[in-house]
């Protein structure tokens, strides 16, 4: 028989065990309930690359009576399509995802970057306005890249060195230069170097993504002359989904998208106008 004291310790190792047990559940139900608050409740349509240039106007074949579509279920087809035209690469690993979770929650970082778009907000409108871009939708990839960004790789010195492949708040490549125009396809090693640093440049950053969007909005056959509203129809959130993961290739990056898109204090930054507080001590 054991002693009273190896009993005690028996007796309190397990109750301890069960506290844990009951700590960890609670924190697995509440990891759930804090995901399902996050994903956005938009719209969704499980089979849309053939018909993302629609208007919507007809929702024959989207909707089934009680049901309402997810912009980021993409289909196995869709996912072919894109990966053989776009390149794609799959979600993004789960503790890179943690990562993520752990940045939004950090509100000294948030601020930081609301006021770095806010600084940007008269580029993103203008630049939108030409090409018919959801400003929001661009407001939200800056955020999420500049909640992202590496220390130091913005200055000219480190984005010379080749160190990194994508430069700026939107954290585009060269290649994207090349692709619209802006670079010859056989740079010299100094139009490399010049590329580079005009993509540091934030306004001329923030021309290079819209223009991106608007690039890809012509090879996905997207109406032009229209802004995509994500709840403005299914099919519009399909695309604005769909964008969003072209642009950054990783499957579960589109609902972060969206969910940026749906941020008040995000709203505020691109439609607001926001003033400073007076200063009591005048």
């Amino acid at each position: 028989m054991g002693s009273p004291d190896n009993k005690a310790s028996v007796s309190r190792l397990g109750l301890g065990l069960i506290g844990c047990g009951l700590v960890l559940a609670m924190l697995v139900s509440q990891r759930q309930r804090w995901s399902l608050a996050q994903r956005p409740v938009l719209f969704s349509d499980p089979a849309l690359i053939g018909s993302l240039a629609s208007n919507g106007a007809d929702p024959k074949g989207l909707i089934n009576e009680g049901q309402r579509p997810d912009p980021l279920d993409f289909s196995e087809a869709e996912l072919r399509d894109l990966n053989r035209r776009f390149g794609v690469h799959g979600p993004q690993p789960k503790l890179a995802q943690l990562f993520t979770e752990g940045l939004d929650q950090l509100q000294p970082l948030r601020v930081h970057t609301l006021s770095r778009i806010e600084e940007l907000q008269p580029i993103i409108l203008s630049e939108c306005r030409q090409h018919h871009i959801n400003p929001m939708l661009v407001a939200a990839v800056l955020f999420d890249e500049l909640q992202h960004a590496k220390p130091g790789e913005d200055a000219p010195l480190v984005a010379e060195s080749g160190l990194f492949h994508t430069h700026g708040p939107a954290q585009l490549g060269i290649g994207e230069m090349q692709k619209q125009g802006l670079l010859s396809p056989n740079p010299t090693p100094e139009q490399i170097n010049e590329a580079r640093l005009h993509l540091l440049d934030p306004d001329r950053n923030v021309q290079v993504l819209v223009g991106k969007f608007a690039r890809l909005s012509k090879a996905l056959s997207l109406p032009r002359n229209q802004l995509l509203i994500a709840s403005g129809s299914p099919r519009d959130a399909k695309a604005l989904a769909t964008l969003a993961y072209l642009h950054n290739g990783k499957l579960d990056y589109p609902g972060r998208i969206l969910r940026y898109m749906q941020d008040p204090a995000l709203h505020g930054v691109i439609y607001g106008s926001r003033t400073s507080p007076s200063s009591q001590l005048i």
